[in-house]
Order: C-alpha cells, then structure tokens, then sequence
C-alpha cells in the first residue's frame, strides 16, 4: 500500500503560515480558502486551518531533553535533515531542541531538532543514514 500521510492543524494567521510552511520552510502551497491552506510538507498534505493551536506542554521525556507534546514531524535522509537544518538556522530559528545526534551508537541513532512554527505548534525533525533503520530496536 503507498499512501500519503494528511494531518489538519490551527494557526491564527494565513499570510504567516504562508512565510513559515512556504517561505522558511520551502513547502509548496497547494489550494486554499479564506479559512485555510494545505501545503505540500516534505511529500505529505498538511491543511492550516484558521482556529485556536493545540496546547503543548515539554512533558515528553526522550533521551536527555524534555520535548514538547503533542507534536508532529518527519523523517528524512540525514543529508536533506542536515540541509534543512542549515536552513533553519541560517533563518535564525529558535529551536526548542537544537539540531543534534541522539542515540549514537544504538539501534535507531538519529538526529533530530526540534522547534515551533510561529503559532506555536511543536515541529520534530529526525535525520537517519537509512530510512531502513527508522524502527529499529
């Protein structure tokens, strides 16, 4: 089965999700209303609705660090994760967890950073040498 994965989110303000998903991030917007907008993120479908964000407490406890909850992401080949991870930096991104390598040496090594787009809804981003071993254990 191939399939694409599609998840629904508030934002308060369309024209800012456009320079973040869009513009820092370099996702494609795809259609849009005056109430929301789907964007093409990273080969999935994203849709920004206009409305209140979750609330997001740093209560998920993962290796040393503290991480936001819920949160959503993706996982890319270590290379795309470390061009997008000197974009974000070269854009002054304020990360909540900054790019870093976390369990080296161990079944499912990654790296991963995490940060918040502008209305506050947590962002992780993990980088593998090989898609293979994303559920290793």
């Amino acid at each position: 089965m191939n399939s694409l994965f599609h998840f629904a989110f508030h934002v308060t303000d369309l024209d800012e999700a456009r320079r973040f998903y869009g513009g820092i991030l370099g996702c494609q917007e795809g259609r849009s209303t005056s109430t929301w907008v789907d964007f093409d993120f990273f080969s999935h479908q994203i849709s920004l609705h206009l409305g209140e964000p979750f609330k997001t407490t740093l209560t998920g406890h993962v290796g040393d660090h503290l991480v936001p909850m819920p949160h959503f992401g993706l996982v890319l080949q270590k290379d795309d994760w470390q061009n997008l991870a000197d974009r974000l930096q070269a854009a002054n991104m304020a990360f909540v967890v900054p790019p870093h390598l976390r369990f080296a040496g161990q079944p499912g090594e990654q790296w991963t950073m995490f940060f918040m787009d502008p209305f506050g809804n947590p962002i992780e981003v993990k980088g593998f040498s090989s898609l293979n071993t994303v559920y290793n254990t």
